[in-house]
């Protein structure tokens, strides 16, 4: 049974064979009690201000009491990780450096420092929060992740940084301003679950990773929520974006891949832009308050649309192509605000097809000038003579099932 130690910073630490409790006071060099520390040992600091920069290079476990401060020189990453297991818990870490190619972070955890735990930290005024260099299975939980508010966007950091770390989890952080709130490339079977994000470029920035969740983020205020890029067999699930400039949902080149339960309200351009994604079933979904409600583009094609609700957008769809497309499945479509539908025989599918767009709506996003005639006569007749002579209407979106009603799914309070 590993024995506990209670040591003043100034003494000796314990044994290596027992797991020391060592108890640091304002003022101490924490680099010297590191490196007087055995493997297994807890490092508890007290309240204060304790200076930076620390290199941990042991399995350790640094606590902070409420109150305690760790400060860097503005240079360099305030705490530098390169072995195996090292928890970092209820610290305040600010004061990084500026340097985005050398990773300069508050936490940067190398490659060779697997099952990382960061949990219940204040991370302040640094370019990067968390940067997880390889470093597999680590966790980030619980965190609050303030970036700098003094940089242009493309001189910041990130939140949470991740490169190939396998199995790493991103846990119920608060984070704010900076460039992306969680950026993950070259990974995968990563979890990103209840994190809450705000004053960023994107909430979530997937790139190159694989097998993955997404799950139960919410994101209110940034350019674009949840931007997916050239990654495969994803779930994303139960996600809110509320007021996001661009997109709520952006996904390109991903590929088979379930996009369920999400709610996306007052996007200012789309609430979902799908470019060259293919495979994947996109359903149950709330799009609701946007100028587009979803673009489909660059032949996305084998998506399974269904159960979706499209509401009071300024343009429903935006489906740029020749092809006919049915965003039905197995009887039953979406359910569309706009449709003035009728259901005779009362089993909840309108008994009319439904078409989001036609003749005219292909002229006006090929030539935005032409919305100055969209109140003229000889539009009308156009879209008169589409009603009554369907082979008029050029290729697009048919829903052939559309649904009377929209679908019984929570709908999540605003942020």
């Amino acid at each position: 049974m590993a024995c506990l130690v209670l040591a003043a910073a100034s003494l000796v630490s314990a044994p290596s064979a027992c797991a020391a409790e060592v108890l640091v006071q304002s003022g101490a060099s924490l680099q010297t009690v590191i490196d007087a520390a055995s493997p297994g040992d807890t490092i508890r600091l007290e309240a204060g201000r304790y200076d930076g920069p620390l290199l941990i290079d042991r399995k350790l476990s640094l606590v902070g009491e409420p109150g305690a401060v760790l400060t860097g020189p503005g240079k360099g990453s305030v705490v530098t990780v390169t072995a195996p297991e090292v928890e970092i818990r209820g610290m305040e870490i600010t004061g990084s450096g500026l340097d985005v190619p050398a990773m300069d972070s508050a936490i940067l955890v190398q490659e060779s420092a697997p099952r990382a735990d960061i949990r219940g930290n204040h991370l302040v005024d640094n370019l990067f929060g968390v940067y997880l260099h390889g470093a597999a299975g680590s966790i980030v939980e619980d965190n609050v992740i303030t970036g700098r508010k003094d940089l242009r966007l493309a001189e910041a950091g990130n939140g949470v940084s991740i490169w190939n770390a396998p199995d790493a989890k991103v846990i119920g952080n608060t984070i704010s301003h900076g460039r992306d709130g969680i950026f993950v490339k070259v990974s995968k079977h990563n979890t990103f679950e209840n994190n809450t994000f705000s004053d960023l470029r994107f909430a979530i920035h997937y790139m190159y990773t694989h097998d993955s969740r997404i799950v139960g983020n919410r994101s209110r205020g940034n350019h674009v929520a949840w931007a997916i890029m050239y990654s495969e067999r994803l779930e994303i699930r139960n996600n809110v974006s509320d007021n996001d400039r661009d997109h709520g949902l952006m996904l390109n080149s991903t590929n088979a891949s379930q996009v369920v339960g999400n709610t996306v309200r007052g996007g200012g351009e789309k609430c979902a832009f799908v470019y060259n994604a293919n495979v994947n079933r996109i359903v149950e979904n709330w799009f609701e308050g946007c100028p587009i409600g979803i673009h489909f583009t660059a032949g996305s094609e084998g998506n399974v649309m269904t159960g979706n609700a499209f509401v009071a957008n300024r343009m429903q769809v935006k489906y740029v192509g020749t092809r006919y497309v049915d965003w039905a499945s197995e009887g039953r479509g979406n359910y569309w605000s706009d449709n003035p539908a009728y259901d005779l025989d009362g089993d909840g599918i309108a008994d009319r097809p439904y078409r989001p767009n036609d003749v005219m709506d292909e002229i006006l996003w090929t030539l935005p000038q032409a919305k100055v005639l969209v109140s003229s006569p000889a539009v009308q007749m156009v879209r008169w003579a589409q009603a009554r002579f369907p082979a008029l209407y050029p290729g697009g979106v048919v829903d052939s099932a559309p649904l009377m009603r929209p679908p019984q799914m929570t709908r999540p309070d605003a942020l």
